[in-house]
């Protein structure tokens, strides 16, 4: 077997690894031990993702699409913030500035200048995948913007990092889910190969994680009334 090919099945098992932690964290109890433990693993299993996924994006720049090779590693640019960003929120929940430090803010330049790098390679180079680059693209600019406004700027509520946390950590899921979509289904089920699915592949998880993320706004941020016994004013 190949170096290639060793790294392809390792990348694979990994990413397989990762789909399955994902749900184990995200369908138990928050904050309860199979939900730490399936986190950890799952943060784990993209670090391990990442390191593999640099020389298979550079394979594919030099031997079938340079376009292709700087997207992926785009990707691999704004997967490493959310993972980073995941993790750091739980550690420095009770520092913000240490959170919203220079790593943080270095890697919000790099999601912005990656994103607009993307985003001319999808107007005026890309002949396939146009929309999905453009659409990509704004993960980088606007995430890295609003990254650069957080840090800027004290937070005044205490559940700051649990928002930093459970956003990165959908970011994370719409790069597994894509991950599988894209390629790990099409080898389970050839006759669903296509364009078809390659849309939805790309396009369904960042249109799904937008309504996860108002979602989770919703419960957990929601702002919790203190019922005191004192009578309502009119």
């Amino acid at each position: 077997m190949s170096l290639y090919k060793i790294v392809l099945s390792l990348h694979g098992l990994l990413g397989a690894l990762a789909l399955v932690t994902f749900w184990l964290a995200g369908l138990t109890r928050k904050g309860s031990p199979v939900h730490r433990k399936a986190g950890k693993v799952y943060l784990a299993a993209m670090v391990a993702l990442l390191v593999p996924a640099v020389p298979l994006a550079i394979r594919i720049w030099v031997l079938k699409s340079w376009v292709g090779g700087v997207f992926l590693m785009y990707l691999e640019t704004i997967v490493a913030t959310s993972v980073w960003v995941s993790w750091r929120a739980l550690k420095d929940k009770r520092d913000w500035t240490r959170f919203a430090g220079p790593v943080y803010r270095a890697l919000a330049w790099a999601n912005i200048g990656a994103g607009a790098i993307v985003l001319a390679l999808g107007l005026f180079f890309a002949h396939q995948m146009r929309f999905i680059l453009v659409a990509f693209s704004l993960v980088g600019l606007l995430g890295g913007r609003g990254m650069l406004r957080f840090a800027r700027t004290r937070p005044v509520e205490p559940k700051w990092w649990l928002r930093e946390h459970f956003g990165a950590m959908v970011g994370n899921g719409v790069a597994t889910h894509i991950a599988f979509l894209s390629i790990g289904l099409p080898k389970l089920l050839p006759m669903l190969a296509g364009p078809v699915l390659q849309n939805v592949a790309w396009l369904g998880p960042l249109s799904l994680a937008v309504v996860a993320r108002v979602l989770l706004e919703r419960k957990y941020m929601k702002a919790r009334t203190v019922a005191t016994g004192a009578p309502a004013l009119a």
